[in-house]
């Protein structure tokens, strides 16, 4: 032990298969370990009844340890206490493990996992244990405790990081004597002690010259110092903070308070996450902040990556608000390169150029780097989202009006881009959070207002309604709109299809690979009919929808000079509006996703300055960052699955800059799939509120993610219910301001007498008979619920309390319906009997 001598160890490969035939050396998760004999596999995605979360997560890595393929290699001077560089064969990436000893909490990794996790462990440490437990000489030296001959500085890592210093047997009762004014008596450095660290550093060295600071507990000093003059520095020069007035030279406009106090906060932290409600100005912000941070920091470049369609305009906001220039990145590789090296201060790339060019961002060294629309990267599984997350840079600042749109791993993507230590290991973070039941399905989230207070130091959110109360209103109105026979007889294929797959969904509680896809490709066909029938095939063209739009333009057209917006999730559906535009002769815009990002700020431009341009036309792929306030009627063809893809639709034209009041119209199809949908999705509306709005602090689906969104579908493809009944004078208004449109079936017209008729041609006897067996359909769902039998009872029967006798109930909504009910019912009778 004292007389080590230098030992080099390579390990090409070691992997072992788990099953169930396979003996796997299992650790015991407390602070030793020990050998385990065919003990069952840890399950990954449910924490076992019998374990803490730590010991699962721990054993977890102990497990990854064990199917990895390592190159390890000991570069230290100990055969087994050493440090340990650690290679993964299938992606080409190396750690450095130190070890110093077999029990958990004593080891190091450079990892991200290990840096994160809290745990004192990660896969690659447990490789290198396992490796050295294999060898009997190894294993033997394992168990003979390491006794440490120079003291060190460490980084413990978690939510709150510290500096922790470790006496070893050189000089240990002098560096502890040394150590009262600098650390605690737990040896984690005093607050007060870090302007003085150097001075602790150079005592130290002086005792044992073999005393160490691993590198990361110095930058973390060093950040923490930087930060903590960063913010003196700025307290001191915009004293009166939001009403400061210097601030009002950073860019040219004048910024909202609001605007300023976000810019304050994101100097002031360095990295920041501003998640301000659509059309709340977020890219001035973000401008004044990097001009700011030019000013008072002297940084020297930064990188903006947004989507595509978003390049030029960030161009054009940069120019029109500052006296600088901006860099679009573009064009080949080589070029890229090019503009990327250039000098400037601001250079602009898109998420995928930027997922491309990761090598050649890391050489430039940008000092503060921009993600706009940062939800690109909210599911951290993707590409895009774990290349995104590598990018370094001392400063960064986060842009996004829906951090959380429908699950809570989403804000942890973001926010670990932004601070990764702030919400910690994502299997923790979703252990506090989520509600989970026997079999680990989510059900629920739960303490979702403590989310917000955790990350309130580095993220602001305010909504319209908070800071601007003037802007101009925003009036809503649903279009109910009659579909043609030709639409509903496709539109009812697919839902036979979607009926028989819930079906076999209820029977069986699964549903294969090839059937979901069938459900998703059956379920978007009946929202794409419900437009027209040629965004399905291309050839025909039955729809109502472009009719009663065009009816409404043509009334605006001639009234005035209004500039429109007109979103629709199918491109097909913009190019028929299109066509009718071009036969009325009204000059238009036309994004999609197959318009060059170059050409996009050019549509914009036009349709801002031209007085003839009246229509911007626009799917889904202008449904961000565009900024359309000089509109102020917005016609929303359909409705997308995600209520926050609607509001960002909503939030090109109603955002600040908007002078008017704002219509906003929706068309939606009778009796089709869109129907249904405008009661769904509440949920993750609820989701949102409650984590970054202060609203309600738990949330219960009741099941699984699968469960809920087959329910869903259920729901959507139960029977519609009746339309509402039609006044002598007209139709009566819905609830909810809903405006009706259209008129009566064409075939209703010819025969009414016949009464109404569902798509097929069966007359009123045969609507009768068929509502019928619907009905007994439903009946035959509810019985086969558990309990629903009971419960449906009770709701139908009523005691008499002063006679003791039973009635059935059964609730009705007009009394004249059942009148008329009952004389066609007695009517029909009378014609069986003669």
């Amino acid at each position: 032990m004292n007389n080590p001598c230098r030992f080099s160890l390579v390990l090409l490969q070691f992997i072992c298969q788990q099953d169930s035939t396979t003996s796997n050396k299992l650790m015991n998760t407390g602070r030793s370990r020990r050998s385990v004999k065919k003990k069952p596999p840890i399950p990954y995605s449910r924490k076992p009844d019998h374990l803490s979360f730590e010991e699962w997560q721990i054993g977890l890595r102990n497990q990854f340890a064990l199917t990895q393929k390592f190159k390890i290699k000991n570069i230290g001077d100990h055969p087994v206490y050493s440090d340990f560089e650690v290679a993964n064969r299938e992606n080409d990436r190396s750690y450095r493990v130190a070890l110093r000893s077999r029990n958990i909490g004593f080891n190091f990794c450079n990892c991200p996992d290990f840096r994160l996790n809290s745990l004192g462990t990660c896969k690659h440490v447990e490789g290198v244990l396992h490796l050295l437990q294999k060898n009997r000489k190894y294993r033997k030296l394992l168990e003979t405790e390491y006794v440490r001959p120079y003291s060190s500085i460490t980084l413990r890592y978690g939510a709150e990081r510290r500096v922790i210093l470790r006496i070893g047997a050189a000089g240990g009762s002098k560096i502890k004597a040394l150590a009262a004014p600098f650390f605690d008596r737990n040896m984690i450095l005093k607050e007060d002690a870090i302007e003085r660290f150097e001075e602790f550093l150079e005592k130290a060295r002086r005792i044992d010259p073999q005393f160490r600071c691993y590198p990361d507990a110095l930058n973390f000093v060093i950040s923490e110092r930087e930060k903590r003059k960063r913010i003196a520095h700025i307290d001191k020069k915009y004293s009166e903070g939001k009403e400061s007035k210097t601030l009002d030279s950073i860019v040219k406009t004048s910024l909202y308070p609001y605007q300023k106090e976000a810019v304050l906060a994101a100097v002031k932290a360095g990295r920041y996450l501003i998640a301000d409600d659509m059309g709340l100005g977020k890219t001035i912000q973000a401008v004044a902040v990097a001009e700011l941070m030019k000013k008072e920091l002297g940084i020297e470049s930064v990188l903006i990556v947004c989507p595509t369609s978003l390049k030029y305009q960030w161009k054009t906001e940069i120019e029109k608000f500052t006296s600088r220039g901006a860099q679009v990145v573009e064009g080949l590789r080589p070029q890229r390169d090019t503009q990327y090296r250039a000098g400037g201060f601001y250079k602009i790339a898109s998420y995928n150029s930027a997922t491309r060019d990761i090598d050649l961002i890391h050489r430039c060294h940008y000092d503060l780097i921009v993600l706009d629309e940062a939800q690109r990267i909210k599911n951290w599984k993707t590409q895009t989202a774990q290349t995104i997350k590598r990018l370094e840079s001392p400063y960064a600042l986060v842009l996004t009006g829906t951090p959380l749109e429908n699950r809570l791993e989403e804000l942890h993507s973001l926010v670990e881009f932004v601070d990764p230590y702030k919400l910690g290991l994502l299997a923790r973070f979703l252990y506090r959070h989520q509600v989970t039941d026997a079999g680990g399905k989510v059900t629920g989230y739960k303490n979702l207002n403590q989310i917000g207070e955790s990350i309130s130091s580095i993220c602001i959110r305010r909504t319209k309604k908070e800071v601007l109360k003037e802007l101009p209103e925003r009036i809503d109105k649903t279009i109910m709109v009659d579909v043609t026979p030709e639409q509903m007889e496709i539109h009812n294929e697919h839902y036979e299809t979607v009926s028989r797959l819930v079906r076999k969904w209820r029977r069986s509680g699964f549903l294969s690979e090839s059937d979901r896809q069938r459900l998703m490709i059956s379920l978007n066909s009946m929202r794409m009919v419900s437009n027209s029938t040629y965004i399905l095939d291309q050839e025909s063209r039955h729809d109502t929808k472009i009719g009663e739009l065009m009816g409404i333009l043509d009334d605006l057209f001639a009234s005035g000079g209004e500039k429109i917006v007109i979103f629709s999730q199918w491109e097909r559906m913009t190019r028929l509006i299109s066509q009718e535009l071009d036969r009325r002769s009204v000059a238009y815009q036309n994004l999609h996703g197959g318009v060059p990002s170059a050409k996009r700020k050019e549509l914009l431009n036009r349709f801002r300055t031209d007085p003839e341009c009246r229509v911007f036309l626009s799917t889904d792929a202008g449904g961000v960052g565009l900024n359309l306030q000089h509109a102020s009627y917005l016609f929303n063809m359909d409705c997308p699955w995600n209520p926050a893809v609607l509001e960002q639709r909503i939030g090109r034209v109603h955002r600040l800059g908007q002078e008017r009041p704002v219509t906003i119209t929706y068309f939606i199809s009778k009796g089709t799939i869109e129907e249904r949908m405008l009661s769904l999705l509440q949920f993750k509306k609820d989701l949102f509120k409650g984590v970054l709005d202060g609203g309600e602090d738990q949330v219960f689906m009741g099941e699984s993610r699968m469960n809920r969104f087959m329910k869903s579908v259920e729901e959507l493809t139960r029977d519609p219910q009746p339309p509402p009944a039609l006044a002598e004078e007209g139709e009566v208004e819905p609830p909810r301001e809903t405006l009706m449109a259209g008129e009566p079936s064409e075939e209703y017209a010819k025969n009414p007498s016949r009464g109404t008729r569902l798509p097929g041609g069966k007359d009123s006897i045969g609507d009768l008979l068929e509502t019928g067996m619907s009905f007994l359909g439903k009946i035959g769902n509810i019985f086969s619920e558990p309990g629903s039998a009971n419960r449906l009872i009770d709701s139908w029967i009523e005691k008499d309390s002063s006679t003791g006798k039973t009635y059935l109930k059964i609730p009705v909504e007009k009394e004249e319906s059942l009148r008329k009910a009952a004389n066609a019912l007695g009517n029909l009778l009378q014609s069986f009997v003669k």
